[in-house]
């Protein structure tokens, strides 16, 4: 979409438009929707998205009104290589999609956690002593390894 691989983001835009620097836009339809060339001085750069990558549009409407917002409200049109049948109807990321799986996951376990702590604080039996339970633990590990070593030999 861009004619430029350098980007500019709204901050430097909008400084850009109180100073009556902005010489023009160019909006540019794509496949994937609509993109805008912002063109300063001897310059022309693509709108950047918060992420740094080229902020596009999915409907003409939003795009200007960011324009009209902005302050930009003359601009020239290319819809050349707009296809609105390629666009799709569902957005698909698998990296948010990833992000909400490890989300759920992640809650899941402190539910889980929760739930144990809970039970274990409501239990009326009297607590066992840490140094109590490490030597049934070692008994318990060394009692495994002298059977390990015996089926061994």
């Amino acid at each position: 979409m861009a004619i430029t691989a350098e980007t500019i983001d709204h901050v430097t835009l909008e400084r850009l438009v109180e100073a009556g620097a902005v010489r023009g836009a160019e909006v540019i339809g794509h496949p994937g929707g609509w993109g805008v060339i912002i063109k300063y001085g001897m310059t022309e750069r693509a709108l950047a998205a918060r992420r740094g990558a080229v902020r596009t549009f999915r409907k003409f409407e939003t795009l200007v009104g960011y324009l009209k917002d902005v302050g930009i409200f003359d601009y020239h049109v290319n819809a050349a290589n707009f296809d609105p049948a390629a666009m799709k109807t569902t957005r698909v990321r698998p990296d948010a999609s990833e992000r909400m799986r490890s989300a759920f996951e992640a809650k899941a376990q402190t539910d889980w956690m929760r739930e144990k702590v809970a039970k274990s604080l409501a239990d009326p039996r009297p607590n066992i002593p840490h140094e109590q339970v490490m030597t049934n633990v070692q008994s318990v590990i060394d009692a495994k390894r002298k059977k390990h070593a015996k089926a061994a030999s």
